[in-house]
């Protein structure tokens, strides 16, 4: 393979933002590096108005850095280079050793000159090294519409970088910069896919789940272990929240007719993340849900549920199919983890004919008959938030005495 002495991180979305763009650009080189010092430490990391660098060094792990890279939000594209010196006969003669193992008939070269004091012009470079390497390689010739490879050559202040591959980025915005959210984290298929396209936004998210034991098995935290850690490469500190819910569940299941169980449940469940999300400065809720994927994820269910909470509720799945959730979910790696047979409680109390169109005023009639103000209460004080640890753990976090 050939020895790169960098890798380009071309910023895409970043370079749009007007007078937000250095403070987007600050945040994501303090995550590319927090980031680059654990995985790849050997490596330093610059930066200017349209790039971010990182030099490879002779013990680096291309392959790896470059997979690293790929899924980092912030960024649409990254160029493996090799720096040069300004002297076109350097130029030439790396831009060969570059190309020379690569498999192509036509090829183009293309010269920015940001160095506009640099004495040869970009089409004269371009002419010299296009007549070398068609000096010195059999059966290639130029096409400059539709090549098969196109070699690059950016001549800067005091180096000159080659390029010949590209490779295409997560794109995005870096962590943080959309602000905070809760997820609703049930341990199906759905709801990490949702998490990587607002993690990949640039939202950073804490995450609650609501379980039901002995009705669901305490191994389920095992499993949101392993999701959350297949997400921790997007975001470094990791808060998941689990309700203890099956008091309230089984008071669901008492007062409400069967139809509407499901979406009494849901309502209760957007309650109590709306309570903790206000309480701990948490803008938005999130979930996995697509419309018409199940019962409760219709158009009017949506609307009953809703009504429970004035905070946004964020679905980035709501027009995904499930196929392309699950290829997404393959694609992230939580495919594996999210089919493992750990049920959750929407799955173990599932009524045989949910209401596809509930009414809120019928909503609001059931959750009459008993005092579920106080369930929710005693639930909250229960709640145990865990923290994801670099080993893939989740860590018990004691709470904080009030004064």
């Amino acid at each position: 393979m050939m020895k790169y002495s960098h890798l380009l991180l071309h910023f895409g979305e970043l370079s749009t933002k007007g007078i937000n763009k250095k403070a987007f650009i600050t945040r994501f080189m303090q995550s590319l590096r927090r980031l680059g010092k654990k995985e790849f430490p050997e490596c330093t990391i610059t930066s200017d108005y349209a790039h971010a660098y990182i030099k490879l060094e002779e013990n680096s792990d291309f392959s790896h850095i470059l997979s690293f890279v790929q899924e980092l939000p912030g960024i649409q594209r990254i160029t493996p280079v090799v720096a040069t010196t300004l002297s076109l006969d350097d130029m030439k003669k790396d831009s060969l050793t570059m190309v020379k193992d690569l498999s192509f008939h036509s090829f183009k070269v293309r010269v920015r000159r940001p160095n506009h004091r640099y004495p040869i012009e970009g089409l004269e470079v371009a002419r010299q090294i296009g007549g070398y390497l068609l000096a010195n390689l059999k059966g290639i010739h130029v096409d400059v519409h539709h090549p098969d490879l196109y070699l690059d050559v950016e001549i800067r202040e005091n180096v000159t970088y080659l390029s010949s591959l590209s490779y295409e980025g997560a794109g995005g915005y870096p962590l943080g910069s959309g602000g905070k959210a809760l997820m609703l984290l049930s341990g199906g298929i759905d709801s990490p896919v949702a998490s990587y396209l607002l993690l990949k936004r640039g939202l950073k998210l804490e995450y609650i789940h609501f379980a039901a034991p002995p009705y669901t098995s305490s191994a389920v935290i095992d499993k949101l272990a392993d999701l959350l850690t297949s997400l921790s490469s997007y975001q470094e500190k990791i808060l998941l929240h689990v309700v203890p819910f099956t008091n309230l569940q089984l008071s669901i299941y008492e007062h409400v007719d069967e139809p509407y169980c499901i979406t009494i449940m849901r309502r209760m469940m957007l309650r109590i993340a709306s309570s903790f999300a206000r309480t701990h400065h948490l803008s938005a809720l999130a979930t996995g849900e697509s419309v018409g994927q199940v019962a409760s994820q219709t158009v009017e269910s949506m609307e009953a549920i809703n009504a429970v909470t004035t905070l946004p509720i964020l679905r980035p799945l709501v027009a995904v199919d499930k196929v392309e959730i699950m290829k997404m979910a393959k694609k992230i790696g939580t495919y594996e983890i999210s089919i493992r047979p750990y049920e959750d409680c929407c799955t173990i109390f599932k009524p045989k004919k949910p209401k596809t169109k509930p009414k809120e005023k019928e909503c609001l009639y059931y959750e009459s008959k008993w005092d579920y103000e106080k369930e929710i209460e005693e639930i909250v004080q229960k709640m145990k938030t865990y923290e994801l640890s670099e080993d893939g753990c989740l860590l018990l976090k004691e709470k904080k005495e009030k004064n």
